[in-house]
């Protein structure tokens, strides 16, 4: 058996806030779309992985998801922009990612970050 893919699944009653965030704010690919679910990811990048952790790295709450990006004051602006607050960061940690904390529209914490 060969894993092809893990997806988070986060309920949601606002599918509109969800396509401004993950869609409009971070730049997600609609990849499905069927009315009561909608997968956001990237056409071009995309791998397996699943992280387990017990705390966030710099004792920081464990991020419900990571996301990682190419350009990551371009994704603070946005971020900032849209009227998001951040909750951690930006900040170069030791492990070699520069990264930030928001929240989206659901509560979820999300780490966003890029490889230094």
């Amino acid at each position: 058996m060969k894993v092809k893919r893990i997806v988070a699944n986060i309920a949601v009653s606002d599918t509109k806030a969800a396509k401004r965030f993950y869609g409009d704010v971070l730049g997600l690919d609609i990849l499905m779309g069927n009315g009561w679910i909608t997968t956001y990811g990237s056409q071009d990048e995309m791998s397996i992985q699943v992280s387990i952790a017990s705390q966030g790295g710099n004792s920081t709450p464990v991020p419900d998801l990571s996301i990682e990006v190419d350009d990551l004051d371009a994704a603070l602006r946005r971020i900032k922009h849209e009227g998001y607050s951040i909750e951690y960061g930006p900040v170069d940690e030791t492990w070699g990612v520069r990264r930030f904390f928001v929240r989206d529209p659901f509560g979820k914490l999300i780490n966003i970050l890029a490889h230094i």
